[in-house]
């Protein structure tokens, strides 16, 4: 019979001390649980400032530059976008655009432009998916990272194997496992 032993953390939600400021309780302890709101809220307001409120101060360029980079993406799409459909709809009244040449040769054909304007369109639209899901992922993340940090982590958190030999039934050996919680 082998027996274990499982020794978890300590409460961190146990209150310390209580300070009475005209007549508000304030308890305090490790757990403040405006703290992941407060994080979330800070992160919605303006880029990255969650992360800094959580002191994970390297996560902020992170989130500057994903962002940054989506928005990049979109308004360049954005832009050739709108500068296919400008040449195409030039064409369509028979006029000159800018994929023509002045002695008439075409540079890119009517069905080159829709294409282009659909693929650029496509290319738009995936840019802005992917801009507001990395900004809701940047609260998400400010909050989760806040919840976290308030639990307790201390190195004296183990596991304990120990052997415990069976003297009643020694003649008939066997293996088993039991696992203890004590709360």
């Amino acid at each position: 019979m082998i027996t274990n032993s499982l020794f978890a953390q300590k409460d961190s939600t146990a209150v310390k001390d209580v300070i009475v400021n005209e007549s508000l309780f304030i308890p305090e302890g490790i757990y403040n649980p405006l703290s992941p709101s407060r994080a979330a809220f800070y992160a919605a307001i303006l880029l990255g400032m969650g992360q800094v409120y959580n002191k994970k101060y390297w996560r902020a360029p992170i989130v500057w530059a994903v962002l940054g980079g989506t928005t990049y993406l979109y308004i360049d799409n954005n832009n050739l976008y709108q500068k296919y459909r400008t040449a195409y709809r030039i064409r369509k009244a028979g006029l000159q655009d800018e994929f023509t040449l002045d002695d008439g040769t075409v540079l890119i054909s009517e069905t080159g432009l829709e294409s282009a304007q659909k693929v650029l369109r496509e290319n738009r639209d995936m840019a802005l998916l992917t801009t507001i899901l990395a900004y809701v992922l940047q609260i998400v993340e400010a909050s989760v990272t806040a919840h976290l940090l308030q639990f307790n982590t201390d190195d004296n958190l183990s596991f304990k194997p120990s052997l415990i030999p069976d003297n009643m039934n020694f003649a008939n050996t066997a293996v088993g496992f039991t696992l203890k919680y004590d709360f």
